[in-house]
């Protein structure tokens, strides 16, 4: 017989040699039963706002519906672990749980099979009229003629971001003979071609696709991606599909192409704001919509919970955490002496994804000086993560980034040298695409911080923080000072600016930090000024 699950009395001892797991959530049974069989655990199903004494757990156990904040952490001062059963972990306060040692874990894989079948319900379903077919049916009404529909076979599939559940949703597509259209700027030739899919630019999916759908995060960059530019690119009757992220397609845009006709049909599992809370989108006779149930299967809650139940007790057990998303367990002096170099890493790998815009093949990074000291793979997968957070579909972390990696076909390796270049410690990272090969400087001065001091072979020295902009220009009289008329016409200030030359007259680069975010306006009008040929904006 099963373990049970304690719920009348929380706050009794656990035995001698038990630790004390509070599940706050509703989660699969059979799910937890790795925890519930545990004679090492005591296991106890109540929500946190009804547990009186939160000071005896060791572990907490939550899904979307518990919001964990530095508040709460304070009433549990034993905690080791807090594992979300499921992939996303905004309602965690990560900074809050790093600060007290208390590792998050999630479970990544759990409802990528889920997401992807939903996805391809969806699409066949608004493609047939099922849902506007069953109302009527029900109502009492046989009308076959107003609900013909389009087949799958020959229509070409506009896949937006290629992760897990893209490439799920890829192989399914091919067995109903559908042509498919990826666009992931960080998508490989070669992984591309072991999988089966053909890569595309976004423009090339908007303009020849019958079906969009969409799988990225959401980020500032694919936030409102299918907005009112970019739908109006897309063919007449187009299909669209999010099964991902509300707020990738702009809901004020979606409506606006159904009123017009341009649209044929939308398929929305998320929105903007959740519970929706828009009416009017719904109330398009084009429009089918779920309450963000995409990942709500039998299984996919089993898997959730197992992986996280499983997670939780080897952890503590003693075994490391193989899906943390915040800082490995490291001792409180190994982290103290690693953290600077750390959050360096992270910034250097995010600032090299944002710039390395295209597919990347490999990534070496190099240390010298004091760092190497020090256990650098940690560094080294802190940049991995930094680097290909933004480009996945699922959280990214220093544990699982060299699977991802792998996944997506890029090498990464790490050296240590004896050249320092005149610095104390010096990290160098350099990233190599299909067609660009980019590498950045950095290094760490207690008195001054993290410090970004050489980009692609061009001496700088900023802090990599804030709104960035990077340029690479012809060093000519007048391009600083155009640029910089350019930016005030756009009502866009700065606030410093770094500028790097090897030889006068030839190659030079900007990078301007600003006191607000640019649009992609601003840098297309730089990207049009004479002796500018690359601009980028940089979130750090």
């Amino acid at each position: 017989m099963n373990k049970q699950v304690v719920i009348d009395h929380p706050e009794t001892a656990a035995k001698e040699g038990q630790f004390n797991i509070l599940v706050s959530d509703s989660m699969s049974k059979e799910g937890l039963l790795p925890l519930l069989e545990s004679d090492q655990v005591r296991c106890v199903e109540k929500n946190v706002n009804d547990v009186e004494d939160l000071s005896i757990f060791d572990a907490l156990l939550v899904r979307s519906a518990t919001t964990v904040t530095g508040e709460l952490l304070d009433k549990m001062p034993k905690l080791k672990i807090i594992a979300r059963a499921g992939v996303g972990v905004d309602n965690i306060d990560l900074d809050a749980a790093t600060k007290r040692g208390v590792v998050v874990v999630n479970a990544p894989d759990g409802n990528t099979i889920s997401t992807a079948e939903h996805t391809f319900a969806m699409m066949m379903a608004v493609m047939r009229n099922i849902p506007q077919a069953n109302a009527s049916i029900k109502a009492g009404e046989w009308n076959r003629k107003a609900f013909q529909g389009f087949e799958l076979r020959g229509k070409t599939l506009g896949i937006i971001g290629f992760g897990r559940i893209g490439t799920q949703l890829a192989q399914r597509a091919k067995a109903f003979e559908m042509s498919l259209l990826v666009f992931d700027p960080f998508l490989t030739q070669e992984r591309a071609q072991k999988v089966g899919v053909e890569t595309a630019s976004l423009d090339e999916v908007l303009e020849n696709a019958d079906i969009i759908t969409v799988h990225t995060p959401l980020t500032k960059e694919t936030k409102g991606l299918l907005g009112m530019k970019n739908i109006a690119k897309t063919k007449p009757g187009v299909f669209l599909i999010n099964c991902a992220r509300g707020g990738i397609i702009d809901q004020e845009a979606l409506k606006h192409y159904l009123n017009n006709g341009h649209i044929a049909g939308a398929a929305l599992d998320v929105f903007e704001e959740e519970p929706v809370a828009d009416q009017e989108l719904l109330s398009f006779e084009k429009v089918i919509a779920t309450p963000h149930i995409a990942a709500s299967t039998k299984e996919a809650q089993l898997n959730v919970a197992a992986q996280v139940s499983e997670e939780v007790l080897h952890f503590l057990q003693g075994e490391p955490a193989s899906n943390s998303i915040n800082l490995p367990t490291l001792s409180k002096e190994v982290y103290e002496k690693v953290k600077p170099f750390y959050e360096l890493t992270k910034k250097m790998g995010n600032i090299l994804s944002q710039v390395m815009m295209t597919p990347v093949q490999e990534i070496d990074v190099f240390y010298g000086g004091t760092v190497t000291e020090l256990e650098t793979s940690i560094t080294t997968r802190s940049l991995m993560a930094g680097f290909l957070q933004p480009r996945v579909d699922a959280a990214v972390n220093d544990v699982n980034a060299s699977l991802i990696a792998k996944e997506r076909g890029i090498s990464f390796g790490e050296k240590h040298l004896n050249k320092t270049y005149g610095y104390s410690n010096m990290i160098h990272a350099v990233v190599r695409g299909e067609n660009r090969t980019f590498e950045i400087k950095g290094t760490y001065v207690k008195e001054y911080g993290p410090r970004i001091v050489n980009v692609n072979g061009f001496t700088v020295d900023f802090i990599p923080e804030g709104h960035l902009i990077y340029i690479q220009h012809n060093d000519r009289p007048g391009v600083i000072g155009r640029m910089g008329q350019l930016l005030a016409e756009h009502n866009v200030n700065i606030a410093t600016m770094q500028v790097g030359r090897k030889e006068e007259g030839g190659e030079a680069i900007m990078m301007v930090a600003v006191d607000k975010l640019v649009d992609d306006t601003v840098i297309d009008a730089l990207l049009k000024m004479e002796d500018i040929h690359i601009a980028d904006k940089i979130e750090c």
